[in-house]
């Protein structure tokens, strides 16, 4: 059984005290060799060997320079051209000549039904370039004709609607309803009488037309901005899928040069012990041995056997494969019973969730090493052992108990690294592991999130 298995040795367990280096073809510093563990620590340790510049990764991905200012533009690019629709007719209904049914009120009453119209369905229609360009060109001819009639602020919704144009619409057809608004402008105050004097209706309309260029060229810069940032994010999107891709590969080289090791060296000494010792008891019994020799030699063949057992184990899941499930520690108990003579008690509680295999690996070898610390250190008469599943999470509790008369269990701790082991497998997976003497023995509770 691997409970019996010393927890210093560094093939199993895999915790050599110098670290291994990655496979030669990948490159990136030192990574400790874990080998159920090595793809999260490789996923640390390799983010400096991908990304050289870790602050500048963590300045990118805060998002660029800049970015609240752009929400706050897009909102008020959407909210603009229905305000200025609202403050333009508003103020429309009070100059001269306001709307009516005859003449120029005709033609203003006509002007504010198309304006109000067409703003409120262009701002229903973006996403719809077509559309939208028809009834932003709807609010920019009313808009003109409303300045011709009224000569009134409804320069505003045109502003409005070319910031819009530029915002929202592809760059051909925003440039074609700022030149329409450019001319319709240009000739709604020139026709309609802007000043008295030649001079004062040339600075009139070029003040005006100016403020056209502004708003569409300010809009337009500002959506060229949103776009690059746009991709900058895009960019970076696709450099976290790139790193955590060679993170991912170059930890499943690692795990499999750590299975190749040790298939071809532990595996094969545990192989050839078992012969050795097979060939030991064979000779024992023909020389007439004490029976306590034979006894010995066989004990030391099952754990042979059981190493052995153990090394495939973790050769597989390495390789991804046969990774132990929960239903698996109730054999694992059994194991304990029967060849400690150590009554134990298991119980499963809580709902069906389907864990990770790094989560069902860590329960399984904290189960192993717990049982294995009983076995060596403690005075235990019974063993009581809960694994309760969650939505929140999965826990294990193993203790053991003695009797008073019992001398104090020992340091469970003491001259290896079994907790120390358990307690970094926790912490990888965000857990954490509490070991410490109970009231009648000995206590290790495992807690893992979901």
């Amino acid at each position: 059984m691997s409970s019996a298995q010393d927890t210093k040795a560094t093939g199993v367990e895999g915790r050599s005290p110098g670290g291994c280096d990655l496979h030669p073809g990948v490159e990136s510093p030192r990574v400790a060799g874990h080998p159920e563990g090595d793809d999260r620590r490789a996923r640390r340790s390799l983010q400096l060997g991908v990304v050289k510049d870790e602050g500048t990764l963590r300045a990118a991905s805060a998002g660029p320079p800049g970015g609240a200012g752009q929400e706050m533009l897009l909102r008020l690019a959407r909210a603009g051209l229905p305000a200025a629709i609202v403050v333009v007719i508003a103020t429309a209904a009070g100059i001269h000549p306001g709307p009516g049914l005859h003449g120029r009120a005709l033609g203003v009453s006509a002007a504010i039904g198309v304006l109000g119209a067409a703003g409120l369905a262009a701002r229903w229609a973006e996403g719809k370039a077509g559309a939208h360009a028809a009834l932003l060109g709807a609010v920019i001819l009313s808009s003109a004709a409303l300045v011709g009639l009224q000569r009134g602020p409804a320069g505003l919704a045109t502003y409005a609607a070319v910031s819009a144009a530029a915002w929202g619409l592809p760059w051909p057809r925003s440039l074609v309803l700022a030149a329409v608004a450019f001319v319709a402008n240009g000739l709604a105050l020139g026709l309609g009488g802007a000043a008295h004097s030649g001079l004062g209706m040339a600075y009139t309309v070029g003040f005006n037309e100016v403020g056209v260029a502004a708003f569409y060229l300010v809009a337009l810069m500002a959506r060229w901005l949103r776009e690059a940032n746009d991709q900058a994010k895009d960019l970076l999107t696709e450099l976290e899928a790139t790193r955590d891709a060679q993170v991912r590969a170059a930890a499943s080289s690692e795990r499999q040069r750590l299975a190749r090791e040790m298939h071809d060296v532990l595996a094969h000494s545990l192989s050839g012990l078992m012969l050795n010792l097979e060939g030991a008891r064979l000779l024992a019994n023909r020389a007439g041995a004490e029976p306590a020799l034979t006894e010995a030699l066989e004990r030391a063949q099952r754990l042979a056997r059981s190493g052995l057992e153990e090394a495939r184990r973790a050769v597989g899941v390495l390789r991804g494969q046969d990774v132990p499930a929960p239903a698996q520690l109730a054999g694992v108990f059994s194991d304990f019973e029967a060849h400690s003579g150590i009554p134990c008690v298991f119980e499963v509680s809580g709902v069906e969730a389907e864990l990770d295999p790094d989560a069902r690996l860590a329960i399984f070898r904290v189960a192993q090493e717990a049982l294995t610390n009983i076995t060596r250190h403690a005075r235990a008469d019974r063993v009581e052992a809960q694994l309760s599943v969650s939505e929140s999470g999965t826990r294990l509790v193993i203790e053991d108990f003695r009797s008073d008369e019992k001398d104090p269990v020992d340091c469970q701790c003491a001259g290896g690294y079994g907790l120390t082991g358990m307690r970094e497998r926790a912490e990888l997976l965000g857990g954490t592991l509490h070991a410490a003497p109970a009231q009648h023995g000995f206590r290790v509770e495992l807690w893992l999130p979901a």
